[in-house]
């Protein structure tokens, strides 16, 4: 009757190799937990006692899963269950490709009928003549000829050879510095300061001999000028490049990866502006208004050069160089520096530029150019985490939603009919948010729509068929920055107008309707709201000309200026919190 003991994996607990390695795996983590504790490192405990309970218990799971199959009944259902299971997913992927397509084809060719465009080839700007292309002129090549060929291919490795002779730095910012801090600010009505550029080139020269200066100093806009001289030639052939008729940048739109397209050349057209707008201030106070406004035009073509292409950071570079090519326009009205004639044609200038236009035709290029990343991304799935880089340029918090676990597998695993729906999703959110916002016929914005598409699309739930909308909810501040612009052409365009008057009439008119039509044809309304803009004369004989802004108040005419957490030192430059007070058009008091 004595019964031999069995044997341990003989037991029931033997029999389950998986609780065995439980067991190992808590005693182990215990033991693990204990020795980190006693060596001082408390803090990695958690880590290592998990990284070892993991391990034992996949072991386990690996043996009881192997032993299991090796019975002969066992493994043919497991043979069965992985074959139906195979035939469900095959049958679920059909049908959602197959769902996702007709979708998608279905809402294409319905907006077609109507109009609309998705393939992103119908936004390339056509080919020009080579002859007449600004592009090419070899100044204006020299800007990109490094990294890119005459048809707009990458050059790999890059082509040292080439000089790019639009590297106009009015800095010298290998010695620590990136010029001084008060390059004037016609939004906050400051004036540049000369002395301060002239005292930067003065000490530069005791440092390097990159820009000329004088042994004795001269009056400051002579100093600057004869600083900046070394780019003389290189802004005559500019200003010749610029008599050509056409201009269409060699840009690779056919490149598989359109997130990939390289756009050398917009660096190489803002630092030209920054460039042209010191000579100008400085020839303007020298008495040289002739060839400021010269710059000044120059400037205004830089900005044109590239008005075509189809990307909105190309447009946003158009703004900046705008805001930059008005200050030494808003200078020289300040100081009563421009003619009659000159008024005139600047104002002829600046009548040709509509940026309300141009963000329409932006919001209609951009999601074709998102439509085609899709592809891409579908086609590509292991770029996933260039997808999750190009987002976190533009919002952190979505770069760290998306790294988590369900949306990467979401991205890897999604049939390719979801990325189709995705692209239906990334048209709505363009269509009901972002389209309705800028009104070209009317000249207006909305900041309220802006606004409540920005929150609308901040408490959207993430899902299958939405999680590349982001994409397309970035335009809220871009829209700001165009109604800016265009309030920035308007208020400039009145303002030369009522310098006219002033030139006609030995002061300003007491209200804005006496300027049409001999100064301005039309007077235009405030881009915000589309009422007139605010105008008033003031006690020392200027006067405040304004737009009511982004809050859509009348704050009197006063700008507000965004607060900064710098406790160090004084910010000569204050940043304008543009999304309160008013966007505003004045002078300096006369000294």
């Amino acid at each position: 009757m004595d019964e031999k003991p069995k044997g341990f994996w003989k037991n029931s607990l033997g029999r389950n190799p998986f609780i065995f390695c439980l067991l190992v795996a808590v005693s182990g983590a215990t033991i693990v937990a204990g020795i980190g504790a006693a060596c001082g490192l408390a803090s990695d405990v958690p880590k290592f006692a998990s990284a070892w309970a993991a391990l034992v218990l996949f072991i386990g799971l690996l043996v009881a899963t192997i032993r299991w199959l090796c019975c002969r009944k066992n493994l043919r259902r497991f043979l069965f269950s992985v074959a139906c299971f195979a035939t469900l997913v095959a049958l679920f992927y059909a049908e959602e490709n197959w769902r996702g397509w007709h979708a998608w084809n279905q809402f294409k060719h319905e907006w077609e009928a109507k109009g609309e465009k998705f393939n992103f080839t119908d936004f390339v700007p056509p080919p020009v003549p080579d002859d007449q292309n600004f592009a090419f002129a070899p100044v204006v090549a020299s800007s990109y000829a490094m990294m890119l060929d005459k048809s707009g291919h990458e050059i790999k490795p890059r082509n040292t050879n080439v000089v790019n002779r639009l590297q106009l730095d009015i800095a010298a910012y290998a010695f620590g510095s990136d010029g001084p801090t008060n390059r004037g600010n016609w939004l906050m009505a400051q004036k540049t300061d000369l002395r301060e550029w002239q005292n930067y080139y003065r000490w530069l020269a005791t440092k390097t001999n990159a820009f000329a200066v004088p042994p004795q100093p001269q009056t400051p806009a002579q100093d600057v000028l004869l600083a900046l001289s070394k780019f003389d030639p290189v802004v005559e052939d500019l200003r010749a490049a610029a008599r050509l008729p056409a201009s269409r940048f060699p840009l690779e739109y056919d490149k598989e990866d359109p997130a990939a397209i390289l756009l050398p050349h917009l660096a190489a057209m803002k630092r030209s502006s920054q460039l042209l707008q010191l000579r100008a201030i400085a020839e303007l106070q020298n008495g040289q208004s002739e060839k400021a406004f010269d710059d000044v035009k120059l400037s205004l073509r830089l900005a044109d050069a590239v008005r075509t292409e189809p990307f909105i950071i190309t447009h946003l570079v158009r703004l900046a160089i705008l805001q930059i090519m008005l200050q030494p326009v808003w200078e020289g009205l300040a100081e009563h520096r421009w003619s009659d004639a000159q008024l005139a044609a600047l104002d002829a200038e600046l009548a040709k530029l509509d940026f309300l236009a141009d963000y329409e035709f932006t919001i209609r290029s951009e999601p074709a150019f998102h439509i085609r990343l899709i592809d891409y991304l579908e086609q590509k799935r292991g770029r996933y985490q260039e997808f999750v880089s190009l987002l976190s340029n533009n919002n952190e918090h979505d770069a760290d939603v998306l790294n988590k676990f369900p949306e990467f597998a979401m991205f890897y695993l999604a049939p390719k009919g979801w990325f189709d729906q995705n692209k239906i999703t990334l048209v709505q959110v363009r269509q009901k948010w972002n389209a309705p916002v800028a009104d070209d016929t009317q000249q207006t914005v909305s900041p309220k729509l802006v606004l409540a598409g920005e929150a609308a699309h901040s408490k959207t739930s993430r899902s299958p068929f939405n999680f590349f909308a982001q994409l397309e909810g970035f335009l809220d501040n871009y829209a700001q920055k165009v109604a800016r612009g265009q309030t920035a052409v308007n208020l400039a365009r009145v303002a030369l107008a009522l310098e006219r008057y002033r030139l006609a009439h030995r002061e300003f008119p007491e209200a804005l309707d006496v300027l049409a039509p001999q100064f301005l044809e039309k007077i235009p309304h405030d881009v915000i709201g589309g009422g007139p803009l605010k105008y008033r004369r003031t006690n020392d004989g200027q006067f405040v000309l304004y737009s009511i802004g982004w809050n859509e108040t009348d704050d009197g005419g006063v700008v507000e200026p965004k607060v900064v957490g710098v406790s160090d030192r004084v910010i000569r430059n204050p940043i304008l919190d543009y999304s309160q007070g008013d966007w505003v058009w004045r002078y300096p008091q006369m000294e």
